[in-house]
């Protein structure tokens, strides 16, 4: 039994074992590389959905099966760079967006955000989403505009959505 057990906890170097712990770990390497990243929330612009300092995964698959929509939380890529930041989209490409009086309007429209609890003080004028592109805004409105406001991005910055 003792024998047993000194082999679970230290098992020979064989030549099978060995192929097996490389398996896992370039398995465990291009799934947190490639499929489930883990992603820092730097910051208080997405409160109070996200709080800084948690750690989150993104989900980089999501959008090669579902179609990116009007209020999902995603993980951009700053340009040139691996560091990633939450935001939500609040507008697609060809649509016209605009806070007034610190509400959303979209194409004209007010656009209700039932996932913003602190509404801001700010205006943006009218801004017309270029073809490829979307807005994206953090969740905390009652920070300054410079502060969280990430803007226009393009699509192909989008790596992901978070897990949770």
């Amino acid at each position: 039994m003792h024998e047993k057990i000194r082999q679970f906890f230290f098992p020979s170097l064989t030549p099978k074992f060995l192929i097996r712990v490389c398996l896992v770990a370039s398995s465990a390497y291009l799934f947190f590389s490639y499929v489930c990243t883990p992603i820092l929330v730097k910051g208080h612009s997405m409160e109070p959905t996200y709080h800084n300092g948690c750690i989150n995964f993104c989900f980089r698959l999501h959008y090669l099966i579902s179609d990116l929509k009007r209020f999902d939380v995603v993980a951009v890529r700053l340009a040139g760079n691996r560091v990633m930041l939450l935001k939500r989209v609040i507008a697609l490409e060809g649509e016209q967006v605009e806070f007034r009086d610190g509400e959303l309007f979209i194409n004209s429209q007010r656009v209700e955000e039932p996932h913003v609890r602190f509404s801001c003080n700010w205006n943006l004028p009218p801004r017309r989403i270029q073809t490829g592109n979307v807005y994206v805004v953090g969740d905390n409105r009652s920070m300054p505009m410079e502060q969280h406001v990430f803007g226009q991005t393009g699509i192909n910055r989008i790596v992901g959505t978070p897990l949770w």
